[in-house]
């Protein structure tokens, strides 16, 4: 009797087990059929090392680690520091007939054509206000360093010679276009509508250096100005600011209704550019997408950059926002990507893994990849091309 009564406990504990394994394959199969859902994306840089629209074989060669990875959009640069990557007939295209004599053909054409044909969208890829280091570009040889942003002590961003304040301050030491300057507006409007004309095959354009310079450390607006670096302060836009106001800014800022006035203004000079361009594209094609990478801290975004991403979601002006978390801390990736999610408007919410981060640490970004995916976003993108390695393909797999 004792054994007929094991057997019979037994042969419940089985069934039990049995249950609960076909009940949590069931979960696991559908948690991954709910992944494969979520749009996967890789940035390609003007930088990269692969040098993939420089050659017929290049193209071929992205194609087939999208399908191995299974990404099915592709950020594509073709507008950095002012330099066409693309046929422009506005700016210095030195780098695009490069590229077309190298590969004896127009290998951006190519790769639209054969993307499409493998159901992979492809955006365009261009920076709006930052321009490297590029003292040459061809907008500013049109309309001159006033179309600049400075900081309030009148400094450039790009650091041309030291100074005690640098001591204490870092400086993204690049050149940054001023939003506030029309001339600026009316420019890259010009290359976003060649780009959209030239290139009906792109599905949309992704915006980036849609902001101010964020210099560390970052102060919360312009009433902490005393103890950081901020800004703004180029020649036009101070100017448009004391025309509407009455406000000159470089010499004083009397309290904080006038200190958040100018920050406002400044964070609308980004935004009206941002929803001039989205307009513009969505003008051309309704089904043309507008996303933009983004500092993924909002407040950082908000106060320091004033580049108001949410708002841009909530009012529907860009369809996604990419946010570019990159870290190899994951605590602080999981509390950004949460926090960010909650602000998705109209809109989605991308995350940007920086996986050139872990190069050394597949096992890292394996894990980051995960926990991003369990919250669940819209879509992910790695950063960038030349670090999908096999084995991070084989972890994506």
């Amino acid at each position: 009797m004792p054994e007929v009564r094991k057997t019979g406990k037994f042969k419940i504990l089985v069934i039990i087990l049995y249950l609960f394994s076909f009940r949590s394959a069931l979960a696991l199969d559908n948690q991954i059929q709910v992944n494969q859902t979520v749009a996967r994306g890789i940035w390609v840089s003007v930088f990269s090392g692969k040098k993939i629209l420089y050659s017929e074989q290049g193209v071929h060669n992205l194609i087939a680690q999208c399908n191995k990875a299974k990404i099915n959009e592709i950020y594509l640069q073709i507008f950095q520091s002012g330099n066409a990557y693309y046929d422009s007939k506005i700016c210095d295209k030195t780098k695009y007939d490069q590229m077309v004599a190298s590969a004896g053909l127009d290998t951006l054409d190519l790769l639209l054509r054969e993307a499409g044909q493998h159901n992979i969208k492809v955006f365009a890829w261009v920076n709006i206000l930052g321009l490297g280091k590029n003292e040459k570009a061809d907008i500013l040889n049109k309309f001159g360093n006033s179309i600049l942003t400075r900081d309030q002590y009148q400094r450039l961003s790009k650091i041309t010679s030291s100074t005690e304040l640098d001591k204490y301050y870092l400086r993204e030491d690049m050149i940054f276009l001023e939003p506030g300057d029309p001339k600026v507006e009316s420019y890259m409007l010009t290359i976003i509508n060649e780009i959209i004309n030239r290139y009906p095959l792109f599905s949309g354009i992704h915006l980036d250096y849609m902001r101010y310079p964020s210099p560390v450390p970052f102060i919360p607006g312009s009433r902490f100005n005393k103890f950081g670096l901020t800004y703004g302060y180029g020649p036009m836009n101070i100017e448009r600011f004391r025309d509407k106001t009455g406000i000159n800014v470089l010499d004083t800022l009397n309290n904080e209704d006038e200190y958040l006035a100018w920050d406002n203004w400044k964070r609308q000079q980004v935004t009206d550019l941002v929803r001039k361009i989205s307009s513009l594209v969505k003008l051309k094609s309704a089904s043309l997408v507008v996303s933009c990478a983004v500092i993924p801290v909002i407040e950082r975004a908000y106060s320091n950059a004033f580049a108001d991403w949410s708002a841009w979601l909530e009012e529907g002006i860009i369809d996604y926002a990419v946010l570019m978390s990159y870290s190899k801390d994951s605590q602080f990736i999981k509390e950004t990507v949460k926090s960010s999610l909650g602000h998705r408007g109209k809109g989605k919410i991308y995350v940007g893994i920086g996986a050139f981060l872990m190069k050394d640490n597949p096992d890292l970004f394996f894990n980051q990849f995960r926990l991003i995916t369990e919250l669940a976003p819209d879509g992910i993108v790695f950063y960038s091309i030349d670090d999908l390695t096999d084995q991070v393909i084989g972890y994506l797999n």
